[in-house]
């Protein structure tokens, strides 16, 4: 199962984008296939933060029009949203020991341990901060 990241969805959202193409492209490859993808709920949340905020897009993204794509992504019939599981605290403390995770990148690890919670083959990203998480494959499926 393929997982999408914020940057991803940002990308595949916003027409100002200089990835917009390959982005929507990549993303409408997942959300119109059959087979199962996923988003984790903080990924919803950061995209929603992001989008709307005028100090990163300017204009900013109507909140209107970002909570109408973050439905139009969960209409999808091959979606899977990814919150936490009972074995969740575990994965997210072994990636928080291992890769020596604090600050801002605990975020993140949240991202990486829910994917791996779930069984998630690989996260497109175009985020490196994710290879301190080896167990989770990454790929940036805007380079080809």
């Amino acid at each position: 199962m393929i997982a999408a990241d914020t940057n991803f969805l940002v990308y595949a959202h916003r027409r100002d984008s200089p990835w917009f193409e390959p982005a929507q492209q990549a993303l409408r490859q997942l959300v119109e296939g059959m087979a199962t993808w996923a988003i984790p709920w903080p990924c919803v949340h950061e995209f929603l933060a992001i989008s709307t905020h005028p100090k990163i897009y300017r204009p900013p993204t109507e909140l209107s029009r970002a909570l109408d794509q973050v439905t139009a992504l969960l209409a999808s019939p091959s979606v899977m949203v990814l919150s936490e599981t009972a074995g969740y605290w575990l994965v997210l403390r072994r990636l928080l020991s291992q890769g020596q995770v604090t600050g801002p990148r605990v975020h993140d690890a949240r991202i990486a341990a829910l994917c791996l919670s779930h069984g998630v083959s690989e996260l497109w990203s175009a985020d490196r901060d994710f290879t301190r998480f080896p167990e989770l494959k990454t790929r940036n499926p805007l380079i080809r």
